[in-house]
């Protein structure tokens, strides 16, 4: 998966404002709106918060994963956004989430979903990495560091 075509630097945030779960998604789903990638605001919002609702993606490491599926995209699209002072994700160890990689896919199609999501998971399992996008000054630097 090429994830700097897959992840425009216009759409990454670098610090997020928001302080909760609701309002880091918004400000993602903005930031995807902004470049482009989505049209419709309110169906990207709800399609993100109902999977959240039913479970958590807030992961280990300082990493959330907020993710859905809607018709109001005919390819996947994503973006990421960090937030150093961390924001409570409601995560597997408790700890706030620094790392945020949002998803949105078509609701027929599986694959480039679950391919993302798994290879995102993996990137993001190492602590280099992670640290890496963390000290990121800009988009670039940041896509630098999950492809490098």
């Amino acid at each position: 998966m090429n994830l700097r075509k897959l992840l425009p630097e216009t759409a990454i945030r670098m610090n997020l404002e928001s302080d909760t779960k609701k309002g880091v998604v918004t400000e993602m789903i903005d930031s995807l709106i902004a470049a482009g990638k989505i049209r419709h605001r309110e169906a990207a919002l709800t399609a993100i918060m109902e999977r959240e609702n039913k479970m958590s993606t807030g992961m280990q490491h300082g990493i959330a994963i907020p993710h859905g599926k809607t018709d109001t995209v005919s390819e996947l699209v994503a973006t990421i956004a960090l937030k150093p002072d961390g924001v409570n994700f409601e995560s597997l160890d408790g700890q706030p989430s620094t790392i945020f990689v949002m998803t949105l896919s078509p609701l027929n199609r599986a694959g480039p979903h679950i391919q993302f999501l798994a290879e995102m998971s993996q990137l993001l399992n190492e602590p280099e990495r992670r640290v890496a996008v963390l000290n990121a000054r800009n988009p670039r630097e940041l896509l630098d560091a999950l492809t490098a």
